[in-house]
């Protein structure tokens, strides 16, 4: 039995939009601690590691285990994350919600033929808990559907 429906008047259907998307804007704004704070204490991101693995394969376990994988962005020249297609799901009670939420993510690199924009197709798998702050990520699993790569003419 699921709580009740995620409406798209629903004030948590709201919120947990723009959960998804402050996800993105902090990733990309290269803000560690910022998507850290988007997890629950307990929260877990398990990434992949594309483009040998692309289903995820390790598990960052609390704030600080998400900030330190998301430290790893930092040696990036930089990323832009294109969030689409979120379906949200009621959990078991009025405190907990699933999601599949779609992405493009780009990452930023410099070659000798100039920049690189390495780009995976990701669908995220979302467990939501509602918390005192509100809502935040209690798992975030991160599934690559396809790796490519292409030169940039230009990046900022």
């Amino acid at each position: 039995m699921s709580g009740p429906a995620l409406t798209p008047e629903s004030a948590d259907l709201v919120e947990l939009r723009h959960l998804v998307h402050r996800y993105a804007g902090a990733v990309d704004d290269r803000d560690p601690a910022g998507v850290a704070g988007l997890f629950t204490d307990d929260g877990v991101l398990a990434t992949a590691q594309p483009p040998t693995h692309l289903d995820p394969v390790e598990e960052h376990v609390g704030q600080a285990g998400v900030r330190a994988a998301m430290e790893q962005v930092l040696g990036l020249r930089g990323t832009f994350h294109a969030a689409c297609g979120e379906v949200f799901t009621a959990g078991t009670d009025a405190d907990t919600a699933t999601g599949r939420i779609a992405c493009e993510a780009h990452h930023y690199t410099d070659s000798p033929d100039g920049p690189r924009d390495l780009v995976w197709t990701v669908t995220y798998r979302d467990h939501y808990r509602r918390t005192p702050a509100g809502w935040r990520f209690s798992r975030r699993e991160v599934h690559v559907g396809s790796v490519r790569t292409q030169t940039l003419k230009a990046v900022r």
